[in-house]
């Protein structure tokens, strides 16, 4: 169990890493501030294939990593799942770069927003439904506030577009931070 959790954490930490240090190697005009992770990731778009790799990693090892965890807890594997396949199929079916002028696929991009959107509401339900089986009052609150948080800063990304980035890299630190927090603590789950 313990090295499932480490793969979890290094995948974490390349995120941490990839968001923040890959913007300059990626599309000229990309900001830190307005645009998404997933356009660092987006087709056309310079070095994309580490974010993607980043995505599957995360995806796979998030699984891997909550599994056991999760033995008795059929709804919660299930959403688990659904989270961390659409995250791995996120890497696959590519944002749209930047720069739309560029030649790509929108039948991808628009794979790629299904796919996202699935990450992100599943990411929230698991989040919400993690406090109904948790022992302590403390974890069952922290669980409800991530699913508040995921669905406030999700709704920030669309209505303060300029900050769009900063949106969704907390996003992702809050997730993948809380998701470690969870499957790496000693914390018992109610039975």
């Amino acid at each position: 169990m313990k090295s499932k959790i480490l793969y979890f954490i290094l995948a974490y930490v390349l995120l941490i890493v990839v968001m923040f240090l890959l913007p300059p190697f990626s599309a000229g005009d990309y900001s830190l501030l307005r645009n998404t992770i997933s356009q660092l990731g987006a087709q056309a778009t310079p070095n994309a294939w580490v974010m993607n790799v980043t995505f599957a990693a995360l995806g796979l090892s998030v699984m891997t990593a909550g599994w056991k965890f999760l033995k008795n807890y059929w709804l919660q594997r299930i959403l688990l799942l659904v989270f961390g396949v659409s995250l791995v199929l996120v890497a696959f079916y590519r944002h749209s770069p930047i720069d739309i002028s560029l030649d790509y696929s929108n039948r991808e991009h628009q794979i790629h927003s299904i796919f996202s959107s699935v990450t992100g509401f599943s990411f929230t339900m698991f989040a919400f439904s993690m406090a109904f089986i948790f022992k302590h009052m403390y974890d069952r609150w922290v669980a409800m506030l991530v699913g508040v948080f995921s669905v406030l800063l999700t709704m920030l990304m669309y209505s303060i577009a300029d900050f769009a980035g900063i949106w969704h890299r907390m996003v992702f630190i809050m997730s993948f931070g809380w998701l470690i927090y969870v499957f790496g603590s000693k914390r018992k789950k109610k039975l």
